[in-house]
């Protein structure tokens, strides 16, 4: 009766960890660039069940046999093992805005951060009033060779990450300019979009606001060279990799495994109630 009760327990425990990872996930399903978690779950040992009617090793002439074999096994619930990240790459949506850029193919926007450098793959920027490219929070955009600074309908980003302008309007702040009336002609690089990779990306740790920081287990961040180096999609943002009709799905298997696990305990509960109220009687 003990291990009814402490398998159904477990389980309880290991379908709330996997109804936090899909709440969280169907949460997120409009935002730009999330990566989708799920959550793992491990058994514990079996218990081996033995014939008990016989005991001990019997010998004859020709050797040996164990005459209490096994003849079945017990679960004995599971556990949460662990939540990790899924990357697979979202599909990526026309928004036709400068500002908007997305990665496809593996890799991370590099995000400077009080706390340091961070990463992302959601790419809806902003531009400050000093020219600064920015994330929603304010946060500045990383280049190879630093923030990256631009002036409105005078940039434009190659699908290698590498940011253009047009010299004939760079110099003038006062200067504005339309996109109709940028002819491209005299073309110069303002910088690259430093664009990060990791040998173990499933180990980062999420941080909230979309962004990523790297662990000792996911290494540090590399930038994306040559083949490995992501295509840039400027008017483009990735949409989640959550889709909401298997979160639900699983949600539903959840709660029918939760209210199973629960039904245990209950009938576990039960059945030790009547065994201590005969117990007490006699």
């Amino acid at each position: 009766m003990i291990r009814g009760l402490y398998t159904g327990a477990s389980g309880m425990a290991a379908q709330q960890h996997r109804l936090d990872a899909l709440s969280n996930n169907l949460a997120n399903v409009n935002t730009t660039g999330y990566k989708r978690d799920t959550s793992v779950q491990k058994a514990f040992p079996e218990l081996l069940i033995r014939r008990m009617s016989d005991d001990g090793v019997k010998t004859f002439p020709f050797g040996s046999i164990d005459v209490s074999p096994v003849v079945g096994k017990v679960g004995t619930g599971v556990e949460h093992n662990e939540t990790y990240t899924v990357f697979t790459q979202g599909s990526l949506k026309q928004t036709e805005n400068d500002f908007d850029l997305a990665l496809e193919g593996k890799g991370f926007f590099a995000i400077e951060t009080p706390q340091g450098e961070r990463y992302t793959r959601n790419g809806s920027f902003h531009m400050t009033d000093q020219g600064m490219l920015v994330t929603k929070e304010g946060l500045p955009v990383l280049g190879e060779n630093g923030p990256i600074t631009i002036k409105k309908n005078n940039f434009v980003v190659d699908q290698y990450g590498r940011v253009w302008q047009n010299a004939e309007y760079a110099d003038d702040e006062d200067r504005l300019v339309s996109m109709e009336e940028n002819e491209w002609n005299d073309l110069e690089m303002v910088d690259t979009l430093k664009v990060a990779e990791f040998d173990r990306a499933r180990h980062l740790k999420k941080q909230g606001s979309s962004l990523w920081m790297a662990t000792e287990e996911s290494g540090a961040a590399e930038i994306a060279r040559e083949e490995a180096r992501p295509k840039v999609r400027q008017g483009f943002l990735e949409t989640s990799n959550v889709n909401p009709v298997t979160e639900m799905v699983q949600m539903i298997e959840v709660n029918r495994a939760y209210e199973a696990n629960q039904r245990v305990i209950h009938t576990e509960d039960g059945m030790l109630d009547k065994l201590i109220n005969q117990a007490v009687r006699l």
